[in-house]
């Protein structure tokens, strides 16, 4: 009895409870709902915020920034000149496009220049391989004056040389102490190339003479080559003395074996075995030669450096070098002789001199009437020039030039 009261006693205690979870269920689920929605609405709450931020922000960032880059102007085509009827056949200043043609290079160089003897004869040196040349050419005869400041003779060569321009150059060497100047109407003027000091019987006046020769290669034109002392005058007129030039087929450097203390006596043994003194020879220095003859004294490098060392006074470097190495090496080029004529039958260290009352016709003309080989065959004419005239003879040769020499 006490048992089951206390059974019905459990029973009846649990069944209200029972009876209330299943009353408070629905709240639960209402709780459940509640709170789910409320952390929906949470999360989007908060999206929303930080959206609003990001949208202030980049607002301002916008504001801040500097404005955008106009956007770059469209590209136009160049406007193309017309195309010329015809194809210029050579460009006026090939220089303006970075180009050197033909006619630039052969182009005679200015006499003033700024070399230095090595580099001047390094430079004359160069000679092409072929022949023939690519170009019109109207060969010229380059007249080389040694001499001490001005052309004493200038007014007799302007008249020698009239009418004949672009046959003929002229390269003056004086002593670089001189500051005068040529008359811009003068063939002279502007042909005074950069020159050293050159004293009498010293070896400089062979320096001198490759220095002159060496300028006048540098003209491509430049065929025959005539060294010209300042009181040497021409015996005829420019076409005769061209035409005997060019059509040469010799040198003319005086050259012959003297035994004689002026002769074999000025040979100095240390020459040997370079220079024998068979091999000496003895020549007037006044001498005329062809291109490929000046070429090869210019780029001598054998015979000029004994020359250089051991001919020095009473050995007269101007009377023995040309004509030593030039029997040595082409004797078959030469004629042994020159074509500038002057006297030395009065003796001494220096030929005779004329002044004005020696030079008269029959005196010009007993030097224009001598005979001589010339290309194998005997001659009427035998020397071109003739020295030593004084400047006060001047007046005559003028007065005499249309008449003996015909000008």
């Amino acid at each position: 009895m006490k048992g089951s009261n206390n059974q019905h006693s459990l029973n009846s205690a649990s069944k209200p409870f029972h009876l209330q979870l299943a009353r408070f269920l629905p709240y639960l689920l209402l709780l459940a709902f509640g709170v789910t929605i409320g952390i929906i609405i949470s999360f989007y709450l908060k999206s929303f915020s930080l959206s609003q931020q990001f949208n202030q922000f980049s607002r301002s960032s916008s504001q801040n920034a500097p404005p955008p880059m106009p956007p770059p102007p469209p590209i136009e085509k160049p406007i193309m000149p017309h195309p010329p009827i015809e194809k210029p056949k050579e460009v006026p200043n090939s220089n303006l496009m970075g180009q050197v043609g033909l006619k630039e290079f052969i182009k005679p160089s200015n006499v003033v220049h700024d070399m230095s003897d090595e580099e001047l004869l390094w430079r004359a040196s160069m000679t092409p391989k072929i022949r023939e040349y690519p170009f019109d050419r109207v060969p010229k005869v380059a007249f080389m004056f040694l001499v001490r400041g001005p052309v004493p003779l200038a007014p007799f060569w302007e008249m020698f040389f009239n009418g004949h321009e672009g046959y003929y150059s002229i390269y003056v060497h004086s002593n670089p102490s001189y500051d005068g100047s040529d008359p811009e109407s003068s063939v002279f003027h502007g042909r005074r190339i950069p020159s050293k000091i050159v004293e009498w019987g010293k070896f400089n006046m062979i320096e001198a003479e490759r220095r002159l020769l060496a300028n006048a290669l540098l003209d491509l034109s430049n065929q025959r080559f005539v060294l010209i002392s300042e009181s040497c005058i021409p015996l005829f007129n420019f076409s005769t003395i061209y035409t005997y030039l060019i059509h040469s087929t010799q040198s003319y450097v005086m050259a012959y074996d003297e035994h004689s203390p002026v002769g074999r006596g000025r040979y100095n043994i240390h020459m040997s075995p370079v220079i024998t003194i068979e091999q000496w020879r003895k020549g007037s220095q006044w001498f005329e030669m062809d291109r490929e003859l000046a070429l090869e004294v210019v780029s001598d490098r054998t015979y000029f450096p004994v020359f250089q060392e051991y001919c020095q006074v009473p050995c007269y470097a101007d009377e023995h070098y040309l004509p030593t190495f030039i029997s040595i090496m082409f004797p078959e080029k030469n004629s042994d002789r020159s074509l500038t004529w002057v006297d030395w039958s009065k003796g001494g260290l220096h030929p005779a001199k004329y002044v004005r009352p020696e030079v008269t016709v029959a005196f010009l003309e007993n030097l224009r009437n001598q005979k001589c080989k010339y290309n194998g065959d005997q001659q009427n004419v035998c020397f071109l020039f003739a020295r030593k005239f004084l400047h006060t003879s001047l007046t005559r040769l003028l007065r005499f030039a249309p008449r003996v020499m015909h000008f």
